[in-house]
């Protein structure tokens, strides 16, 4: 099991929230995702290690923009 955190910019609400949790959720491996708008924060748990490009172009698919923390 994997946790990983990453810093998310331009979130402002729960919409926000939901967007970004929806595109990471389709990636491969995860498990559990926490994301708060309030805190900028994303913290992804996976079975295995995840790619963090792969997290990055799901973040930026959502509209926002990503750097691990």
């Amino acid at each position: 099991m994997s946790t990983t955190t990453y810093s998310v910019t331009g979130m402002t609400c729960g919409h926000c929230e939901g967007s970004v949790r929806s595109e990471v959720a389709k990636l491969d491996g995860v498990t559990g995702i926490e994301v708060s708008a309030a805190s900028g924060s994303l913290v992804v748990t996976s079975a295995t290690e995840l790619d963090d490009a792969a997290v990055f172009a799901a973040v930026d698919e959502a509209g926002y923009s990503a750097v691990r923390a």
